[in-house]
């Protein structure tokens, strides 16, 4: 009679217990859904957890909490807990992969390139591997120029990008000039690049004169008094 009445409270126990195996799940989907955004696929790289580990049953929902970092960390230790009584927390580690298309380079480029479609393509890859960051999308480097040399097969970080060139040097510009409350326009080759708001130097088509500008638009510089 007390042998059969201990195995019934051990096998209740063991029913009741919080399991390693509910742990992890709860671990990993709250890893899923924290970096599993659009775009992104993540690999989870099972961790055992001791097999002999109970915790208490809880009668609610596991609660997860990641902690609060910048970038995308190839393990990261999820706070699952019991908010029941008695409560429990206990931290748990995820080891994961986390694929994006990201840029690449197509061929090797120089400094100074402005890279453009036929430059770069995108590939997946193990975004938790580029501590330095990564680049998605063509818009994120138009008119910027390389800051430095890039062989064929690199992923784009931002590092590599220098400000962005609306106006670059050696191209033909619209040179426009305020005479008077009259409008005058001409063309003119700009020596040096920048964005909109950068003072740079033009030669003047027609004179050779070298003018001080100020960038307004793409292609567009005003002269400065």
């Amino acid at each position: 009679m007390w042998v059969l009445l201990a195995l019934l409270i051990v096998a209740n126990t063991a029913i009741a217990d919080t399991a390693p195996e509910q742990l992890r799940a709860a671990a990993e989907q709250a890893v899923r859904t924290q970096y599993g955004g659009a775009g992104s696929r993540v690999v989870i790289t099972p961790t055992p957890l001791n097999a002999r580990l109970r915790l208490a049953s809880c009668s609610h929902a596991l609660q997860t909490r990641l902690p609060m970092r910048q970038g995308t960390p190839s393990r990261v230790a999820v706070a699952v807990s019991c908010q029941g009584n008695p409560g429990w927390t206990i931290q748990i580690p995820v080891q994961m992969q986390v694929f994006r298309q990201v840029l690449v380079t197509s061929r090797p480029l120089a400094r100074g390139d402005i890279a453009g479609p036929a430059d770069v393509h995108t590939e997946e890859r193990d975004i938790t591997r580029l501590g330095y960051g990564y680049i998605e999308s063509l818009d994120q480097i138009t008119g910027h120029s390389l800051d430095r040399p890039l062989m064929a097969g690199v992923v784009l970080e931002p590092g590599d990008l220098n400000g962005r060139q609306i106006v670059q040097a050696g191209e033909e510009v619209s040179l426009i000039a305020d005479l008077d409350g009259i409008e005058v326009r001409t063309s003119g080759m700009a020596l040096d690049g920048g964005d909109t708001g950068a003072h740079l130097r033009v030669r003047n088509g027609d004179s050779g004169r070298i003018i001080d500008g100020i960038v307004v638009g793409a292609g567009q510089v005003q002269a400065l008094p």
